[in-house]
């Protein structure tokens, strides 16, 4: 039995952690920690996990909140991350961080983005846990640096392309849509009910944190650098992220159909349990992927400009973190990787 230990186990991702895992038959939760909830019943908190977790919030500074854990799970916004990791990687833990704080291996590039880094030493130790790239080293890895929510979309999404070099790496513009849960669970006033409902809207184009995740991941796939356009957008609703990549057909491979790509990408693809490939004249909703741990992804060649236009949906909640995290436990574990995690999306 895995025993688990959740630090920042009252956000989204936390909360959709303890879902999850309450339906894993491999683990056993220890701990779970809030400094907002510190000494109530969890599931006085969050009602829907009646019956499903019955622990009490403690505070992550108290010792029991790693103490029994083979694996920590840390949810933590990036900088309290970063301050808590460093001390449990030393008693031995082996940690899976949802925050941001790993996943950029060059501390100048994280600090031009976030701000100063106290823990650098960990970088070169952190996998970035993206399992349908790092799949071996996520295995042995001591500390899992999960991914973003839009590079995961992104990422899987363009992945094909570059790996077989069938696009002018130069071209690739990022168009990606979040549900407002994206934002996490703190009260903001752009993401209330009455700012987000009826409305749609682009923000921090060219400049989203995400950016460099993202270009980093890419040209470690491409062997060069590359760089992307990419403009998020908030949506009103709950959960979801649909991204829509576009980027030019190499001259070589202008005649190439929609369904030669689309044959390209199942065979890419093959082996991977959470990985589904539209099929031809069908682009995925973010409807259909809701509750699940699947990334959905459709392709059109646009024949007129000589453009592949492929769309990826995912919900962030699971694929985008939270599943995605329970995965790389799972590999970690020498578990199977779809338990716990293998099951129809919700609908509708």
């Amino acid at each position: 039995m895995i025993k688990i230990s959740i630090l920042g186990g009252s956000g989204y991702t936390g909360i959709e952690l303890l879902r999850i895992l309450s339906r894993h038959h491999d683990v056993k939760i220890t701990a779970v920690t809030s400094r907002q909830y510190k000494c109530e019943r969890l599931s006085k908190v969050f009602p829907h996990l009646e019956g499903f977790v019955d622990s009490i919030f403690i505070d992550p500074a108290n010792s029991k909140s790693i103490k029994d854990a083979d694996i920590v799970f840390c949810c933590l916004p990036h900088k309290s991350a970063m301050e808590f990791i460093p001390e449990i990687i030393k008693k031995g833990k082996r940690v899976i961080d949802l925050s941001a704080d790993f996943r950029l291996k060059d501390s100048k590039v994280y600090e031009a983005w976030y701000e100063k880094h106290t823990a650098k030493n960990l970088l070169k130790k952190a996998v970035y846990g993206l399992p349908e790239i790092y799949r071996a080293e996520i295995k042995d890895a001591q500390l899992v640096a999960n991914p973003g929510c839009y590079p995961t979309s992104a990422i899987l999404g363009l992945m094909p392309l570059i790996k077989s070099k069938l696009i002018d790496n130069t071209t690739i513009i990022i168009d990606s849509k979040s549900g407002v849960s994206g934002a996490g669970r703190e009260a903001k006033l752009e993401t209330s009910f009455v700012e987000a409902n009826e409305g749609f809207k682009a923000y921090k184009i060219g400049e989203h944190r995400h950016t460099p995740e993202i270009e980093q991941c890419l040209s470690q796939i491409a062997g060069k650098d590359i760089k992307v356009s990419f403009s998020p957008h908030l949506l009103p609703v709950n959960r979801g992220i649909l991204s829509t990549m576009y980027a030019t057909m190499k001259t070589q491979n202008s005649k190439l159909k929609t369904q030669n790509i689309i044959a390209s990408y199942k065979k890419y693809y093959r082996n991977e349990p959470f990985i589904r490939i539209m099929h031809e004249g069908v682009l995925p909703n973010i409807s259909q992927v809701r509750g699940s741990n699947f990334c959905d992804i459709g392709i059109k060649v646009d024949e007129r400009t000589n453009r592949v236009v492929v769309v990826s949906v995912i919900d962030n909640l699971i694929k985008g973190a939270s599943g995605q995290a329970v995965q790389n436990m799972n590999i970690m574990c020498g578990l199977n990787e779809e338990t716990g995690l293998l099951s129809p999306p919700l609908f509708p």
